[in-house]
């Protein structure tokens, strides 16, 4: 993924933040010994694993471009793709773009993960008004300071459903571009279940109505 994000055309200037999520796989091993690209790649080594969303976060804290894309390290979607989604935001058409993987017909994978992600982008939608198609996308660019203005707070998958929420309150308008998408299985290491689908409900909820 490093090389790939490295290596794809761009049509700005880039910088990579790799966060190791307190891995005890050897991945910390590996980063460490990877060749140091001064000025474009930076790692950091979270004391223990808190999460996507701890992950998330702490990328931000060391983002220093304009513009913010979030990239998952499993290669489920490829990062050639990012060059069309910052697209918009350069030509001035959109502050925030996601990647869906529903406007190009239903993707492969369990037809339980399909149906779960497409009930919580209508809930999604009922309760904020969002004309979205996959709340749940890994692909969700913005301009640095909408990123910096969520204010963040959650750790886990439920980082998904906060960032979107927080999106459509604060009245920003989410473009959708499609994407290709080719999905773990858990014998792979997906790690996402069912009860991560209750806590985005139990966030959604929380941030229509507090």
């Amino acid at each position: 993924m490093i090389d790939r994000l490295l290596s794809i055309p761009l049509p700005v200037d880039r910088e990579v933040i790799v966060v190791n999520d307190g891995s005890t796989d050897g991945t910390a091993r590996e980063l460490d010994a990877a060749p140091p690209v001064p000025g474009l790649l930076t790692i950091v080594h979270a004391p223990q694993n808190g999460g996507k969303g701890s992950a998330v976060r702490i990328g931000l804290t060391h983002a220093r471009g304009t513009i913010i894309a979030i990239q998952d390290a499993d290669l489920e979607l490829d990062p050639v793709q990012l060059a069309g989604l910052v697209q918009p935001i350069l030509d001035g058409d959109a502050e925030v773009v996601y990647g869906s993987r529903f406007l190009m017909g239903r993707p492969s994978g369990p037809w339980l993960s399909f149906a779960a992600n497409r009930g919580l982008t209508a809930i999604t939608n009922v309760l904020f008004g969002g004309r979205l198609t996959d709340m749940e996308t890994c692909y969700k660019v913005m301009k640095a300071p909408v990123a910096r203005g969520l204010h963040l707070q959650c750790n886990r998958f439920d980082i998904e459903p906060e960032i979107t929420a927080k999106l459509l309150r604060q009245r920003h308008r989410i473009v959708e571009r499609p994407v290709k998408f080719d999905p773990r299985s858990r014998a792979n290491g997906k790690k996402i279940g069912w009860r991560d689908g209750f806590q985005a409900i139990a966030v959604l909820l929380k941030y229509r109505f507090r």
